[in-house]
């Protein structure tokens, strides 16, 4: 006869149970109200949600019953969903930074180990924020913890590429939480519109203000790598990411005509004014497979040579190797999984533009890490 099941067995199984939105067992976010297992295998677990209508509270509720049903002796399990009261969203946001002050920037504290890359373009129409959304998803899907700020103030389209397109973030105490989706941690301005149809009319210091609040109020946990889409050109976005985050490096999207590779590397070149390093160049759209034979012959749609252009020039004027990453197929599953909100390397993983791209994620986020912006922790000898 097998030992009965006590309150002590439940609580050590939700142990496993993790947040949707902020990623952690929900017993250490003390997010666990009560358990109690009546004689016949009867489970009723109390649950504090952050905040009333949280808009994963379904997902909360199947996953502790999952975990307490998977239990021996367990015969049946009720979930009540309670609220936290302003204390404890004032507790978890303190527990959540860390005793950190409010308003910092964890991603440029000496100690952070988050690679960060911001995909930039010269001009619109290249596929940025495609290429953006699958890389990020291409990491998820590889293990990686990523971020995705969605930079691109009046041209966002992050959300619809996630199919979040309408949801709105979960806030605890001036904390945000983004919104998950593919595995990936996304925030975006869409999220915070009152209507899609809205335009964003803002200038220079509101943009400044929305990018800073998107790393400072917005709680995003141990990321691996933070990916930021940002819009076309050099202007105030751009400049307010070089400000707050100096250890961004630039990602430059580009495709193979002469007129964008030209557009392109100028807009590489803000890191000379801007002392950011450049982590390499993607040529997006850059053949289309043949229809008969498949990638053994390529069509040159839209010319060649871009992408290696951009990265010889840009090496020339930084002074420094910048690679050209890799060359992603013309394909129009890439924009139909756009418009679908189903990353192309998630769907058609075998298509050669997801392999390439697949091919990029890993590149970056498995990169060998320099020494600059690290603590070594060393001292003078004595």
């Amino acid at each position: 006869m097998s030992a009965l099941l006590t309150a002590e067995d439940v609580t050590t199984a939700l142990a496993d149970v993790k947040d949707p939105e902020i990623r952690r067992p929900i017993t250490e976010l003390n997010m666990v109200k009560s358990v109690d297992v009546a004689a016949d295998g009867r489970v009723t677990v109390e649950v504090y949600l952050t905040v009333a209508g949280c808009p994963l509270r379904d997902t909360i509720t199947r996953d502790v019953s999952a975990a307490v049903m998977a239990l021996d002796g367990s015969t049946s399990v009720d979930v009540v969903l309670d609220v936290m009261s302003a204390e404890q969203r004032a507790d978890l946001s303190r527990q959540l930074r860390g005793g950190a002050p409010e308003r910092e920037i964890p991603f440029v504290k000496p100690g952070s180990l988050t690679r960060v890359y911001a995909v930039a373009s010269g001009k619109g129409g290249v596929g940025k924020s495609s290429v953006t959304a699958n890389l990020a998803a291409a990491m998820a899907a590889d293990g990686v913890s990523v971020g995705l700020v969605d930079a691109d103030i009046y041209g966002h389209s992050i959300p619809r590429m996630f199919g979040i397109e309408g949801s709105q973030p979960t806030v605890v105490e001036k904390m945000i939480m983004p919104v998950p989706a593919h595995g990936v941690k996304v925030i975006s301005t869409e999220m915070f519109k009152p209507d899609r149809d809205t335009p964003v009319a803002w200038r220079g210091p509101m943009l400044h203000r929305a990018l800073q609040q998107f790393l400072t109020d917005v709680y995003w946990g141990d990321l691996d790598v933070l990916l930021l889409d940002l819009p076309p050109g050099t202007g105030d976005v751009a400049i307010s990411l070089a400000q707050l985050l100096p250890n961004a490096e630039i990602l430059v999207v580009t495709t193979p005509q002469l007129a964008a590779a030209e557009v392109a590397e100028r807009a590489g070149s803000i890191a000379i004014q801007t002392h950011q390093q450049v982590a390499g160049v993607i040529e997006n759209m850059s053949y289309l497979p043949c229809p008969h034979c498949g990638d053994e012959h390529r069509l040159e749609v839209f010319g060649s040579g871009g992408g290696q252009r951009v990265a010889d020039g840009l090496s020339r004027r930084l002074g420094t190797a910048v690679p050209l990453l890799g060359e992603i197929a013309l394909d129009t599953r890439l924009r139909e999984g756009g418009d679908a909100g189903q990353p192309l390397v998630l769907t058609e993983a075998d298509a050669p533009g997801a392999q390439a791209m697949r091919d990029i994620a890993r590149r970056l986020s498995h990169r060998q890490r320099g020494l600059a912006g690290m603590s070594l922790s060393l001292s003078p000898a004595g």
